[in-house]
């Protein structure tokens, strides 16, 4: 199998985004899994050329976007995305779109083809903390994972997408009193097991509880 993972560079002011940080980490070939890793510019639309472009050149059969999620103390595999733009601050190209669709004439959500719940079963057997997320919020990373599966649905194409957060890495939080943060190698450990994950649970999620209350 093949899979595109890719990672945003650094926004909102921070010297590094992790997410580019954890493709170096990872491996080219896992077992049989072919992994492929590119760069996303975190840009309204432009990120979304990229993906679009990346995929038409490898004809990936999975696809798993990473973003970072200051201040959140776990890898989150995100569940849905929704057809909103609503920036809170502007993008690396200082656009700010607020209340806009993404897609005029696209649904109002696409959920992730991925095994959302054995992603999370399988990094949390290493003592990794990860969770189902029911948000990816309103900026680029929720842009990026709807507009992925906007065109995966639309064009008809023979693959699984979806999107994971993660949290800040250490060197990222030293003037951020009581913010979470992960091992940037726990990170790209998470994020290998969710390749792995997704490629073995392919055909069918594990059924096992991942709701929350709240």
């Amino acid at each position: 199998m093949k899979v595109l993972v890719t990672g945003f560079d650094p926004f909102g002011g921070e010297a590094l985004n992790p997410a580019t940080e954890v493709l170096k980490l990872l491996p080219d070939k896992l077992e049989d899994i072919e992994i492929v890793k590119q760069q996303i510019p975190t840009v309204f639309y432009s990120s979304l050329k990229v993906i679009y472009e990346k995929i038409s050149e490898i004809k990936p059969d999975i696809v798993i976007a990473i973003g970072q999620a200051g201040g959140r103390k776990e890898i989150s595999i995100e569940r849905v995305a929704i057809n909103i733009n609503d920036a809170r601050i502007p993008d690396n190209e200082g656009n700010q779109p607020i209340d806009e669709a993404i897609y005029k004439e696209g649904p109002v959500a696409y959920f992730s083809t991925l095994p959302i719940k054995a992603i999370v079963h399988e990094i949390s057997q290493h003592n990794i903390l990860a969770t189902v997320s029911n948000t990816a919020g309103t900026f680029v990373c929720n842009h990026l994972m709807y507009g992925l599966l906007h065109h995966i649905a639309t064009e008809k194409l023979p693959i699984k997408g979806g999107f994971i957060h993660i949290p800040f890495i250490p060197q990222q939080v030293i003037n951020k009193e009581g913010m979470p943060a992960m091992e940037l190698k726990a990170i790209a450990k998470g994020i290998t097991l969710a390749i792995s994950a997704a490629c073995h649970y392919s055909k069918g999620d594990l059924k096992i509880e991942g709701g929350k209350l709240d």
